[in-house]
């Protein structure tokens, strides 16, 4: 559900679970049959998925994209990339449900590709747990919106500025993942199945979100040491100052607070 139009023309929303909107979305059901709308992207969820699961990504993902909630989008331009290709975050119970139920939608089918998949159990998990919403929900963001807003800076893929960064962060340009990293890259991801423009969405996760203090915990770090090795922000900017200054350039309005699912509109009635 949406609040009236904010200045900008964008909807302001409103986080409350409805049923699917009858229409193109029907095509959706019956694999999903929770649904929230963030300035015009598509939370879905299974039924089985909790409420509070799907209220808290979809409060992480109005936080990225309006991170002084204020009612308005930071940068329409992402917003309007988002929008205008249907883009969509859908939420499984777990890797047995997207496999039992995900073939019911005819989403694929109706042309609805550009998606983000995750699971209940790695949203919000609490216990110390770190919640994969902050990377599902930013990977949608960067992937289809600023990749497709800022095609030749930020379009996962080889040759645009941010791939520029990767290659020096990987201390090479591998199209597929190398035997071993150059000793002294500092991202080393090696799954096989992430080509190369999974590479640049990955990337750009692990230094936003350093940025911003995602990872600087000292478990939080011997977790991903094996995979990112400039966890803070202070590395980032230290380490590689080509991405730091990317990612600050007031120009692309990239978040400059991490989301704490907690949505706190500043807008008056």
């Amino acid at each position: 559900m949406l609040f009236p139009f904010s200045q900008t023309g964008a909807q302001i929303p409103r986080l409350e679970v409805s049923p699917i909107p009858k229409g193109k979305l029907m095509a959706f059901a019956p694999a999903f049959s929770k649904y929230i709308n963030v300035f015009g992207v598509h939370v879905f969820a299974t039924k089985r998925t909790p409420d509070s699961k799907i209220l808290h990504a979809a409060a992480v993902l109005a936080e990225y994209l309006d991170n002084d909630e204020d009612g308005k989008p930071d940068n329409l331009r992402i917003v309007d990339a988002l929008s205008s290709r249907d883009a969509y975050l859908e939420i499984f119970a777990n890797e047995r449900e997207l496999e039992r139920v995900h073939d019911r939608g005819k989403h694929f089918e109706e042309g609805f590709h550009y998606g983000i998949s995750q699971f209940v159990e790695e949203t919000n998990p609490g216990n110390g747990r770190f919640d994969a919403t902050l990377e599902e929900v930013f990977h949608l963001i960067t992937h289809h919106g600023y990749g497709n807003a800022y095609p030749r800076i930020f379009g996962p893929r080889s040759g645009t500025q941010i791939a520029k960064c990767l290659d020096l962060a990987r201390k090479g340009h591998f199209v597929e993942v190398p035997e071993s990293y150059p000793e002294g890259a500092w991202f080393t991801y090696d799954d096989e199945s992430c080509e190369y423009g999974c590479m640049v969405t990955e990337y750009i996760y692990w230094a936003m979100t350093s940025i911003l203090g995602a990872q600087k915990s000292p478990q939080r770090q011997r977790e991903i040491k094996h995979e990112w090795r400039l966890p803070t922000r202070e590395l980032v900017k230290k380490r590689d100052p080509a991405v730091f200054k990317l990612l600050s350039d007031p120009k692309y309005k990239f978040p400059k607070s991490l989301p704490d699912g907690k949505y706190n509109l500043k807008v008056s009635d």
